[in-house]
């Protein structure tokens, strides 16, 4: 089957795979976009299982106030090396776990990781952490959280 570019466009806009991650599972699923991105989940969870006993040692802590300052939450996201630190999409994941702890309350990283994502209810945010890894390609955790609450 031939695939287009504008196939191959639209299926990364949806799941931020590379070029030719994208081109192979569209071939796979012979242009199907439901069953490529069923294909790109399946080998980027497979991807982070492979990586997840890599060292973290390098990361961030992000720090989100909500109003005016009565809540606050911190999350330490860790990552193999400073170079992905820097990387646009791990800090932005980072201010979006950041919302979620202080949105949701989770009591540990563990239970954080089975929330649903407020943006989307139809992901766990463990699906995202996983779809970071997969489009890095380099093994990320969440370290440690915290959040306060003016008065508690």
């Amino acid at each position: 089957m031939n695939i287009t570019a504008d196939q191959i466009k639209k299926l990364r806009e949806v799941c931020g795979a590379g070029v030719m991650e994208c081109r192979k599972a569209l071939e796979e699923a012979e242009g199907n976009m439901d069953k490529a991105m069923e294909i790109i989940h399946a080998r980027g969870l497979k991807l982070a299982e492979e990586k997840k006993e890599r060292v973290t040692k390098q990361g961030m802590i992000e720090c989100y106030s909500h109003g005016g300052g009565r809540v606050v939450s911190v999350v330490e996201l860790l990552c193999e090396t400073d170079f992905v630190a820097r990387n646009e999409d791990f800090r932005t994941f980072a201010h979006e776990i950041a919302m979620q702890v202080a949105a949701m309350k989770p009591k540990s990283v563990e239970e954080l990781l089975e929330q649903e994502y407020i943006r989307d209810p139809g992901k766990k945010i463990a699906d995202l952490l996983n779809g970071l890894v997969s489009k890095i390609r380099e093994n990320i955790k969440i370290g440690r959280i915290a959040r306060f609450e003016l008065g508690e």
